[in-house]
């Protein structure tokens, strides 16, 4: 699942496949590996409304930060903290990524962009998806995930603390082997998000 326009954005949490055009070899997972894969899924599936910060890593080394908010199922903001300004927002439908150091505002279809497995109504880590690796920690798991129809496109790896669950980091690779890190901080439940926080505005000039 290609989204290039949003590489340097946290929208890089994308699914992808094999880095570089590498050939995949899938192998399958243990009963062990699939009880850690449902119990993420259980995970995200649970989220509502969530808000927090993010740090984030770009593969030249270059640090940003934003805020995050999430109203699941469908809508999600990131808003980056200056000089960057960056601001994606998704309204359940469609995602804005609105540049305004370079005057932009691209928009795309929530299906086909990486938000699509948080954002989801129903999460799923078994359709369309290929887990390919999962590691453990003192302290938590991760899952590296690709897409099953795109397999030269990158990977994902999401890392959970454990006891309880709770998504921390993840990380993308795309196909040119360049990685993103974003690490979430102060992730925590909300309520009542404003409703205009997902809000998408109409492009300059339209009726």
């Amino acid at each position: 699942m290609s989204f290039s326009p949003s590489r340097r954005l946290v929208l890089a949490a994308g699914l992808g496949a094999a880095v570089s055009g590498a050939a995949w070899a899938d192998t399958p997972l243990s009963v062990d590996d699939k009880a850690l894969v449902d119990k993420a899924a259980a995970y995200l599936q649970g989220l509502g409304e969530m808000k927090g910060r993010f740090e984030q890593t770009d593969y030249r080394g270059g640090v940003s930060h934003g805020d995050i908010f999430l109203k699941r199922p469908g809508r999600a903001r990131f808003a980056y903290d200056p000089p960057y300004g960056l601001l994606v927002i998704s309204d359940g439908t469609n995602v804005m990524v609105s540049d305004p150091r370079l005057k932009t505002q691209n928009r795309y279809l929530l299906a086909v962009t990486p938000l699509s497995i948080l954002l989801a109504k129903q999460v799923r880590l078994d359709r369309g998806v290929v887990v390919t690796r999962v590691d453990r920690f003192t302290d938590g798991f991760a899952i590296t995930a690709r897409d099953a129809h795109h397999r030269n496109q990158g990977e994902i790896t999401l890392s959970f603390a454990d006891n309880p669950v709770a998504l921390r980091e993840w990380k993308m690779t795309d196909a040119q082997g360049k990685t993103t890190d974003i690490r979430l901080t102060a992730f925590e439940a909300a309520s009542r998000l404003e409703p205009n926080l997902f809000f998408i505005p109409a492009p300059a000039g339209a009726r």
